[in-house]
């Protein structure tokens, strides 16, 4: 079986890291990603999609991004879903496992600093 999914979109807000107890950090991002085909009224919709980065994804990520950056990401789909209040919700969302920068608003001064 196979689980893999390529992802291509702008950040849509700056990447924060949260550093656990134990050590590992992990950000959670979201991607806003084009799709390639215009709706009935003639506009390009969008799909926003939730990320988690771990450890030196996440880490490399808050260090050389930020909002609107086109990045890549390479991962896998994982789905949960947990009952609060008697209401049922289902969870999606994409564990990264590679990126790759595409584009950056920083400068290069900025990301030699």
């Amino acid at each position: 079986m196979i689980n893999t999914v390529m992802l291509v979109g702008r950040l849509v807000r700056d990447p924060e890291i949260i550093e656990h107890e134990n050590g590992n950090k992990v950000s959670r991002i979201t991607l806003a990603v084009s799709r390639k085909f215009k709706n009935s009224d003639g506009v390009y919709e969008t799909d926003f999609i939730d990320c988690i980065l771990w450890n030196n994804i996440a880490k490399n990520l808050n260090e050389y991004c930020s909002k609107g950056d086109l990045i890549g990401i390479r991962g896998r789909i994982q789905i949960y879903s947990y009952e609060k209040e008697g209401v049922k919700r289902k969870i999606t969302e994409i564990i990264a496992e590679n990126i790759t920068f595409l584009s950056s608003n920083k400068s290069s001064e900025e990301l030699e600093a």
